[in-house]
């Protein structure tokens, strides 16, 4: 079986997956076009790219016929049960985000959360003898969800188009859906409850446990994985330059720069790259720490503190990688 990367096949999904892996220096190619749905991962050889809809993306990759792919987690969850037996979710992407949530009517001003709603559904049994409806296209998830919230009254309509629709409609009490903002819930007149935030979910680069990870397989992850953790590490974190005094006076009572970065540790998660004879120190940070550190390196003595960003950072360690081995074992 050759290695099998499965992405998106349309829609800002796949320009955000194309994107993703553009960052790390690598294309997706479609073989003969849009229509296309095999091709390849230029930059990287060894893959066999499937353009399938996200929804098929968790199949292929639960049934072992994908290696990796990039899926929503809503999507994960919904569709399996045993999802982290079955998959690792290697990192999220940044893209995609949204929350699946309970939403009732505005007007249910009593109801603000999910013991709220089980008193609801109770009495609404009671009174219409009846269970109250919940219209949603995630049906496991709101089972879970709301065996674990200990509400059993109901009953699911399992939504085919606009969930937010369904209680103007008269087809449902309340619903659960995926939103971003919030902004269609209020247009529909719709809350969501302040504990029922089921899952907050963004497309995310999935590894199924149940491909073939043979040698070659193996080897072919570890490159693409290493490109993908070079670009996360640039992306997410500055190289921080220091100048300090160069006298010999001031080098003679200067800190060492294993000593400043020692003590910047724990406060801005940063550490040392390299430090000269000359005074000049170079830390890495996250990039939101790089002004505090900036001006706690100025309060140090530095002349100057200097920031630049990298296109890759490539280290010993490839963390991606390292997470699929440790589930695979």
């Amino acid at each position: 079986m050759s290695f099998v990367l499965a992405v998106p096949s349309k829609g800002r999904l796949q320009e955000n997956a194309a994107a993703f892996f553009s960052r790390a220096g690598l294309t997706l190619m479609q073989g003969r076009g849009a229509r296309d749905y095999r091709g390849t991962l230029d930059g990287m050889e060894g893959v066999d790219v499937a353009f399938v809809s996200a929804s098929e993306i968790v199949g292929l990759l639960a049934s072992g016929q994908a290696h990796l792919g990039i899926t929503g987690e809503d999507l994960v969850r919904e569709t399996l049960d045993d999802a982290d037996a079955r998959l690792a979710l290697l990192t999220p992407l940044g893209f995609g985000a949204a929350k699946v949530v309970v939403a009732v009517p505005q007007a249910w001003i009593d109801v603000r959360t999910m013991a709220d709603l089980e008193d609801v559904a109770a009495a609404y049994r009671t009174r219409r003898g009846e269970r109250m409806r919940v219209a949603t296209k995630y049906v496991n998830l709101t089972r879970r969800f709301f065996a674990g919230n200990h509400v059993a009254d109901y009953r699911i309509v399992e939504s085919l188009g606009a969930t937010e629709g369904a209680p103007a409609a008269g087809q449902a009490e309340l619903i659960v859906d995926i939103t971003t903002t919030g902004a269609t819930l209020r247009a529909n007149a719709l809350k969501v409850l302040d504990d029922g935030v089921m899952l907050r979910s963004e497309a995310n680069l999935v590894a199924s446990l149940r491909a073939e990870w043979n040698e070659a397989a193996r080897e072919t992850a570890r490159r693409l994985l290493a490109r993908i953790s070079a670009e996360e590490a640039a992306r997410l974190t500055r190289d921080v330059v220091a100048q300090f005094p160069r006298t010999a006076e001031d080098a003679t009572h200067r800190r060492s720069g294993r000593e400043l970065a020692a003590e910047a540790a724990p406060q801005f998660e940063a550490t040392m790259r390299s430090e000269n004879a000359r005074g000049r120190l170079t830390l890495v940070c996250p990039k939101d720490k790089v002004a505090p550190l900036a001006d706690w390196l100025v309060a140090k003595g530095a002349e100057h503190v200097t920031v630049a960003a990298m296109d890759y950072v490539f280290t010993p360690a490839n963390p991606l990688y390292e997470a699929l081995v440790r589930k695979l074992t």
